[in-house]
Order: structure tokens, then C-alpha cells, then sequence
């Protein structure tokens, strides 16, 4: 069966362990790719990706590191380079969400997410930049977020960090594109993940869906498909661009 990766093709899949970040490092897999899965802290749910993966005939490693924490990403890059000894494609998933409105929002919980989501996304994409220019090729997929596009009240720090992914993209794009990088971003609307099944995001999003045009909420598979195809060659000439899988919720 025709595959859209060349066998060898080596993926790392941040926030790999559940959600968005679960549902691309299998779909991955099912298209020829080895797939190395970061995760901060659940060792049984990213051991649990890792062997369906490896059940999928695909190498797989775990590896856990915080996003915020730069030692953590050099030596999660070390190990990388000591198992695999190179990188194809990297998907910065990894986030979190700490919602509150403005003046009842602590700085704490404001630079936790923007250090978190946008830090991160810059601290993996540097180190995975000096793997894929020594090789003059690669794919970059950052998982941004329609609140980035259009804010979200209550969320002024998710928000500013999927905007800043969404800028910083479009600046690896222009930058790396002469060493043969691509790097696109993937902006879901509402996903049904474990990190928006607590009720309050529930009341949120029951609040939007008069206004998402397909009239439900997404799954993270249809996020995936967009992220693989991003990651693809099918998209050798697409660099710099936001998709956004949303149902029709923005403009």
C-alpha cells in the first residue's frame, strides 16, 4: 500500500502522549513514519502511544521533557541524536491552557502558558533546526489555535501564545526555507481533547456551536489528517500559512 513517507522518516511529535498530539503521532505511524513522542509527566499514557505505534510495525521512542525547561530539551535532543541520528519532522503540540479574565489573571499564570506553549515551540524548533539544516530538509507543523487568529475572552495568555506561534512560524518559514524547510502552522477551532472536557470549557463551547458552521465540535483525528498532509510532500509547496480546522467558526 502506497504510504506518504519514504521509510526511514523520523518524526517528533511534542505533547505526544494524549489529545491533538496522540491522535498525529499515530496517524504518522499508519503513513511510514518512525515516531519519537515527547511528554511532560503520564509515563503510562505515552508508554501506551508508544506501543501502539510499535504494534503498527514503526519504531517509537518516549522521551520526557518540560517545555519550559531548556536542559530538558537539549537532552532530549541528545538523546535523539544518540538513537536515531536525525529528524525529519517536528510537530510542536505541546500546550496548556490556564484560562482567566484579565484583572483576575497573575503573572504567574500568564508567562506559565506564554513559557510553556510559546517558549517551547521556540526551544524545540531551534534544536530541531540544527538536525534538519545539516540535512537541507525538513517539515515544522506548530499547533496554534483559532484564539490566536481572533482572541478568546477569558484567555488572554492562550491566546497571546498561539498568536506568537502563529508569527514565529511564519518567520521560520521565511528564514530556513533556502536550507529546504517548510514550517506551517495548524490552527484548530474546538477540539474534543481531554484538556477541553472540563465543564466550563464545555459551557464555552456550547456557547459557539450556533456559530461553527458544521454545527459540531472537531475530533482530533480531523486535525491530524491536516497536520500529516502539512507534513507531507503532498505540501512541498505550502510554507508559512495558518490551516485552520474549525467547522466553519471564523471568517
Amino acid at each position: 500500500m502506497w504510504k506518504l513517507f519514504d521509510e526511514g522518516t523520523t518524526a517528533l511529535v511534542t505533547g505526544g502522549s494524549r489529545g491533538i498530539g496522540r491522535a498525529i503521532a499515530l496517524e504518522l505511524a499508519r503513513e511510514n513514519v518512525d515516531v519519537i513522542i515527547n511528554y511532560k509527566s503520564n509515563d503510562a499514557k505515552a508508554f501506551e502511544v508508544r506501543d501502539e505505534i510499535i504494534s503498527l510495525g514503526r519504531k517509537c521512542i518516549a522521551i520526557k521533557a518540560d517545555m519550559k525547561n531548556s536542559a530538558d530539551i537539549k537532552r532530549m535532543f541528545k538523546e535523539i541524536k544518540k538513537e536515531v541520528g536525525h529528524l525529519d519532522i517536528l510537530v510542536n503540540n505541546a500546550g496548556v491552557i490556564k484560562d482567566g479574565f484579565l484583572l483576575m489573571m497573575g503573572e504567574e499564570s500568564f508567562f506559565n502558558v506564554l513559557d510553556t506553549n510559546l517558549g517551547g515551540c521556540f526551544r524545540v524548533t531551534q534544536e530541531a533546526l540544527r538536525l534538519m539544516c545539516s540535512k537541507k530538509r525538513g517539515a515544522i507543523v506548530n499547533i496554534a489555535s483559532t484564539s490566536g487568529i481572533v482572541g478568546q475572552q477569558g484567555q488572554a495568555n492562550y491566546s497571546a501564545s498561539k498568536a506568537g506561534i502563529i508569527a514565529f512560524s511564519k518567520v521560520v518559514a521565511k528564514e530556513y526555507a533556502s536550507h529546504g524547510i517548510r514550517c506551517n502552522v495548524v490552527a484548530p477551532g474546538f477540539i474534543e481533547t481531554d484538556m477541553t472536557s472540563n465543564k466550563g470549557e464545555k459551557t464555552l463551547k456550547e456557547q459557539y456551536l450556533d456559530f461553527i458552521q458544521l454545527k459540531r465540535f472537531g475530533e482530533a483525528q480531523e486535525v491530524a489528517n491536516v497536520a500529516v498532509f502539512l507534513a507531507s510532500e503532498k505540501a512541498g509547496y505550502v510554507t508559512g500559512k495558518v490551516l485552520v480546522v474549525d467547522g466553519g467558526l471564523i471568517d
